[in-house]
């Protein structure tokens, strides 16, 4: 849905809101959200989908966690030794930790984790490829065993979004990182109830009362996880106004993400609290499919990206109401290292004539361009929709087929031709901090097969990932970075669509909210 065809169906909003899941008074002890999209894939190791991650953070537990500063802090872990060599690494569990099934967790549960994740996630591919063995000394002693030292190891296993490295059962983890794990069973502060789950409707959560919260204060994904409440129970509610009105109504507590156009209606509302999710906002991109015919060319890819302009994307997606900034760079601005190498190229006047003339140059041969929408998920259906007029305005033949978010879930791992529903572009966001270096960074990875969606492949780049793992100095960092963009800006696995800052809006009797990118289930609480 556009986002200015939403206001119109404000005024039915309180009319839809006889769904007995929704109109149900607010107990004290359970906490009622919804969430930023429907939760259809539960396995955060299978997938990258943002609402997936949340739902782990409420079910998994980590080894450990960044706190506010972004420095990794024991979580699961009661800490780590070193040896002086750097080869290896002793990770020792925290006594008393179980999982939901009553097992206690053992640092064989934890060494087939990180061996599971580190085939899916970007940056634990680039840590396994310096691993001889992940082992478990004994029951709780994890020993990872390098080949060459890895200073960033904990840097990995502590990231924070987009396959995050959570644990889980030995029998669960030894599934094949390709095949999505359907049984939900973590050692983290919630329980998830299978037998209420109903995809499209509701997710439900209960709190595990044999969880032991580490002492420390909760800091973003550090310390002392403390659970408030009795249950959860996310209720999955696609129209925005519908929404609007549970919030306002009491009827749930917390709107995950916000709608920009309804955000001055619930700013004015006493009972509402409106706040930014995050500091360092979201990077929006369109992505290509570099398998297939035909963006496999990276000369259209480039021609593409010449004529894109990131206000047409920005204002789209979030009007007048929410902050953005374009962001002429392939990593999120605003960090460390960052320069906008792309200004010379996206900043300049747009000129559409010259870009038709790069498509046919290119080589362009009429092929049918597939872009998937997910027409469900408002922070992200008006990519699509500024994207296919785009391409028409550049003669391309476009298929824009919208759908929901889960089933572009799925659909984006076909590898195969359009022509047997596979796929060109789809678009995405994701958070600033899970792609602010080269090894977190799988929108540009060169992984190609073994990669994120899209399948680019581009040995430079990978061999310049490397090096970062392996740099000591600020310069070395900084020409890692700056030869990476180079690279990428020439050859175009995404394009950057610009960088925003949307809000979070709960009641205002909540209070502890941690500010993070996914609506974390610990520390919030009624005042």
């Amino acid at each position: 849905m556009h986002r200015r065809k939403l206001l119109a169906g404000a005024a039915a909003g309180a009319a839809m809101l006889a769904s007995p899941t929704i109109g149900q008074p607010v107990r004290d002890r359970t906490l009622r959200m919804v969430p930023q999209a429907n939760l259809t894939a539960l396995d955060p190791i299978w997938t990258t989908a943002s609402v997936t991650t949340g739902h782990g953070y409420a079910v998994f537990d980590t080894l450990y966690g960044l706190d506010s500063q972004l420095r990794p802090q024991p979580q699961m872990a009661e800490g780590h030794e070193v040896s002086p060599d750097g080869l290896t690494w002793r990770i020792k569990l925290r006594e008393g930790l179980k999982f939901h099934d009553g097992e206690r967790v053992r640092a064989a549960d934890c060494v087939a984790s990180l061996r599971r994740w580190s085939q899916r996630d970007s940056f634990g591919q680039t840590l396994a490829r310096s691993v001889d063995a992940w082992e478990a000394a004994d029951d709780r002693i994890i020993r990872i065993r390098l080949k060459t030292p890895f200073a960033p190891l904990l840097d990995a296993i502590a990231k924070p979004a987009s396959m995050v490295a959570f644990m889980m059962p030995e029998r669960l983890a030894r599934t094949d990182g390709n095949t999505q794990v359907t049984e939900v069973v973590g050692s983290g502060p919630f329980r998830f109830l299978d037998k209420e789950f109903v995809s499209g409707s509701r997710v439900v959560y209960a709190r595990f009362g044999d969880y032991v919260p580490r002492t420390e204060p909760a800091d973003f994904m550090s310390g002392g996880k403390q659970a408030f409440f009795d249950r959860i129970e996310w209720q999955i509610i696609p129209d925005p106004s519908t929404a609007a009105s549970a919030l306002r109504n009491g009827e749930v507590d917390w709107w995950e993400f916000a709608h920009p156009d309804l955000l001055p209606l619930l700013t004015r509302d006493r009972n509402i609290k409106v706040s930014q999710i995050d500091e360092l906002g979201f990077l929006s991109i369109l992505r290509f499919n570099s398998l297939v015919p035909p963006f496999n060319n990276p000369g259209l890819r480039a021609a593409v990206l010449s004529a894109v302009d990131q206000s047409d994307y920005m204002r789209a997606v979030n009007g007048d109401n929410v902050r953005w900034r374009p962001c002429a760079a392939m990593f999120p601005c605003g960090v460390p290292f960052v320069k906008e190498l792309g200004s010379g190229l996206m900043n300049q006047p747009r000129d559409l004539n010259r870009a038709k003339e790069a498509v046919r140059r290119a080589g362009y041969g009429g092929e049918r361009v597939v872009v998937i929408n997910p027409a469900d998920f408002p922070s992200i259906a008006p990519l699509g929709e500024v994207t296919a007029d785009l391409l028409k305005k550049l003669g391309f033949n476009v298929d824009l087929q919208q759908m929901d978010w889960g089933t572009l879930g799925q659909r984006r791992t076909s590898r195969a031709p359009v022509e047997e529903g596979g796929w060109n572009i789809f678009h995405t966001w994701t958070t600033s901090v899970s792609i602010s270096n080269p090894a977190l960074n799988y929108y540009i990875r060169g992984q190609g097969k073994d990669g994120w969606f899209g399948w680019y492949e581009n040995a430079g780049i990978e061999r310049v990932t490397n090096a970062w793992t392996q740099a000591t100095t600020d310069a070395e960092k900084q020409a890692a970075f700056d030869e990476i963009q180079k690279e990428a800006f020439q050859t175009a696995p995404i394009v950057p669509l610009g960088q925003y800052y949307p809000a979070t809006a709960h009641r205002a009797h909540l209070t502890g909210r941690i500010s993070s990118t996914n609506a974390l289930p610990w520390n919030i609480r009624r005042a």
